[in-house]
């Protein structure tokens, strides 16, 4: 079991390679559980503050990034964010834009107004037709739903290769710092792989080994992503 790993890993004073800063200290902690104590300390994702002390708010691995403290979950359903760039799938087109599916509880809506030129209300269709694979940008989460955009560099319509999910907290691990996990991966494989923070995985590349390469990369990150010294597993990985 993932648990079980850490546990034994915080039993023997391992360490764990950071998503955002390499090399942090971290420990698995449980909701109400106090990580650290001091008026220096400022809570972040995951975690409150009560009294002197930063509490955990979420099962998970809790961080120390210089005096910011956050909680960075084990598992755990994807929870939209606005400006976070997902992956989905058309389901249905409207009268005023498309359904997309983000692997969330309700889906998503893109707006015509936001695709990225002029489209016609009679050729919708031909734009994005069910079944199409799309990245996107959340622009707006609000009572009636999550609301998509494809007004940005590197957005839309994703032709080609194939999607799989992973779990969406272990999104961070597979991009990297900097994007540097995700860019190891392109670099030895010659695929292209996109991440959507949603947990879906697009790759294409110009041969099946290369895109099947890709993709054992990450899974093999998703399955270990508790180990420290990450990135230089995951190169000798792709060197064998």
């Amino acid at each position: 079991m993932v648990i079980e790993k850490i546990q034994d890993m915080e039993q023997e004073g391992s360490e764990v390679e950071g998503v955002d800063e390499p090399a942090k200290k971290r420990k698995l902690v449980v909701p109400g559980e106090v990580i650290i104590s001091g008026e220096d300390y400022l809570p972040s994702d995951g975690t409150r503050r009560e009294g002197d002390n930063i509490l955990a708010s979420r099962f998970g691995l809790a961080e120390e990034a210089g005096m910011v403290i956050k909680v960075i979950p084990v598992t755990g359903a994807y929870i939209p964010r606005r400006n976070n760039v997902v992956i989905g799938r058309v389901t249905n087109v409207t009268m005023n834009g498309w359904v997309i599916d983000i692997d969330y509880a309700s889906n998503a809506f893109l707006p015509i107004d936001e695709s990225p030129r002029f489209i016609n209300k009679n050729e919708m269709d031909q734009f994005l037709a069910i079944g199409d694979v799309i990245i996107a940008k959340i622009w707006s989460i609000n009572s009636r739903g999550v609301d998509l955009s494809l007004k940005s560099r590197g957005l839309g319509k994703l032709e080609g290769g194939f999607i799989f999910k992973v779990q969406s907290s272990r999104v961070p691990r597979i991009i990297g710092k900097e994007g540097s996990m995700i860019a190891l991966i392109k670099q030895k494989t010659n695929a292209t792989v996109t991440v959507g923070q949603n947990g879906w995985v697009w790759i294409t590349a110009d041969t099946s080994d290369d895109a099947l390469k890709a993709r054992r990369a990450v899974e093999f990150i998703v399955d270990n992503f508790y180990q420290a010294g990450l990135t230089e597993k995951v190169e000798e990985f792709l060197s064998k």
